[in-house]
C-alpha cells in the first residue's frame, strides 16, 4: 500500500455541462475527477491492444489471460532505458492511443475548463509501469516543468483498466497550484527526473481505487505523484494527455513524439499503418504560438545528478548510466563517464 495518507476524490460529475461551475472548484482545488467520463469499451480495447504489443515483445507472461497484464518481471525496464523506449514506441505507433485523447467526452470538458477552443498537445503519453519497481515511481511535481507552454495547460490520467489503490494511480494536493509559481524540483529517478521535496509544500493527498472510464483533470502547477505498483505481478497501464487553448502558447517539444529523444521516432513512422487522417499532423492546421522549451528544469536536474553520482549515490549513477547507453557520444555521456570513473556501463 502507499506510504503516505490519502483521502478519497471530490468526484465532480455534477457539475458536468456546467462550465461555470467546472471553472470554479478547478480553480479552488487544482483538479476535478470524474467517474466514468470516458467510454470504458474504447479503453479496453487500448489495452487489449497496447498488451498485445508487450506480450509480442515479451513482458507479459504467456499462458495467462491477456486482459489482466501479468508482467513477467524479469523484463522490469522504464523511462530512460533503451529497452522501454523501443517497446514502448511499438505501442506508440497504435492509432487509438492517439484518438482517444480526442474523444469529444474528454475535450468538451476542457472546453468548459478554459472557456475556450482547445488545442491537444501531439504528443501523447502513455505509462506501461512494472511492478516490483518502486524505486521508479513517478515523484511529486509540477507538469509544468516538463511539457511547459503557459500554466494554463491542464493534464488528463485516465488508467487502462481498474486501478486500485495498490496498482499506483496518481494521487494529488488539492489547491496546491494555486502557489502560482513554478516551486523548486531535484533530482530523482522516476518519470520526469524530478522530484519537489516534502519540505517544500503542505496538504494532504487525495486519491482512489479508479474504474475503468474514470479520469483525472488538473493544473499545470498541482502537485502530483504516481503512488508505487506494490501488485506482485500486474503491469499498470494509463494515459497522461495534455491541453491547452489554441491561442496559448506551446512548447516545441510538444509537438514531437513521446521518448523521441531516448529513440529516435518520427510521425510518419507512427502514422505508417493508421487508416485515417484525422489526427495526423492536425497542430500544422493553425498558426500556433510556438515557444521554445525551457531547458533550466532538466539541466539543473542533470548537474545535480552529476553531483550526487560523484558522491557515490546509486540512484544519480544509474541515471548517468543510462544516459550513456542512450547517448554515448553526447557531451553529457562523456561527462558522466568521468564521473563514474571507469565503472562498467551494462
Amino acid at each position: 500500500m502507499s506510504e503516505i495518507q490519502l483521502t478519497p476524490f471530490r468526484e465532480s460529475n455534477d457539475l458536468l455541462g456546467n462550465g461555470a461551475g467546472l471553472r470554479a472548484r478547478m480553480q479552488e482545488e487544482g483538479y476535478l475527477f470524474f467517474r466514468g467520463l470516458q467510454d470504458p469499451e474504447a479503453l479496453l480495447d487500448l489495452r487489449l491492444s497496447i498488451l498485445t504489443v508487450l506480450r509480442d515483445n515479451g513482458w507479459i507472461l504467456p499462458d495467462t489471460p491477456l486482459i489482466d497484464g501479468v508482467a513477467d518481471v524479469s523484463k522490469r525496464c522504464t523511462e530512460g532505458d533503451l529497452e522501454y523506449a523501443d517497446v514502448y514506441h511499438k505501442a506508440y505507433r497504435l492509432e487509438a492511443l492517439h484518438a482517444i485523447a480526442h474523444a469529444p467526452e474528454v475535450m468538451d470538458v476542457m472546453g468548459d475548463i478554459m472557456a475556450s477552443e482547445v488545442f491537444a498537445h501531439p504528443q501523447k503519453i502513455c505509462r506501461m509501469w512494472f511492478p516490483q519497481f518502486t524505486e521508479h515511481t513517478t515523484p511529486v511535481h509540477q507538469d509544468f516543468v516538463h511539457f511547459q507552454g503557459n500554466y494554463e495547460t491542464f493534464t488528463c490520467w485516465t488508467p487502462l483498466g481498474d486501478c486500485p489503490i495498490e496498482l499506483g494511480g496518481l494521487a494529488v494536493v488539492p489547491g496546491s497550484h494555486r502557489v502560482d509559481r513554478v516551486l523548486e524540483h531535484h533530482f530523482s529517478l522516476g518519470a520526469g527526473q524530478l522530484n519537489v521535496e516534502a519540505d517544500a509544500y503542505d496538504g494532504e493527498w487525495h486519491s482512489i481505487d479508479y474504474e475503468v472510464g474514470d479520469c483525472l483533470m488538473f493544473h499545470s502547477l498541482t502537485l502530483h505523484r504516481a503512488l508505487p505498483n506494490v501488485t506482485a505481478d500486474r503491469m499498470r497501464l494509463s494515459l497522461d494527455n495534455r491541453y491547452t487553448s489554441w491561442n496559448a502558447p506551446v512548447s516545441d517539444h510538444m509537438l514531437t513524439p513521446h521518448l523521441s529523444l531516448h529513440s529516435p521516432l518520427t510521425w510518419e513512422q507512427v502514422y505508417e499503418d493508421w487508416t485515417g487522417d484525422d489526427y495526423k499532423f492536425y497542430w500544422e492546421q493553425d498558426d500556433l504560438d510556438v515557444v521554445p522549451q525551457d531547458m533550466q528544469y532538466s539541466e539543473k536536474g542533470l548537474a545535480e545528478a552529476m553531483e550526487r553520482a560523484a558522491q557515490g549515490d546509486d540512484a544519480a549513477k544509474l541515471h548517468l548510466i543510462r544516459a550513456i547507453k542512450r547517448d554515448p557520444e553526447s557531451e553529457f555521456a562523456q561527462q558522466a563517464q568521468e564521473v563514474l570513473q571507469g565503472e562498467p556501463v551494462v
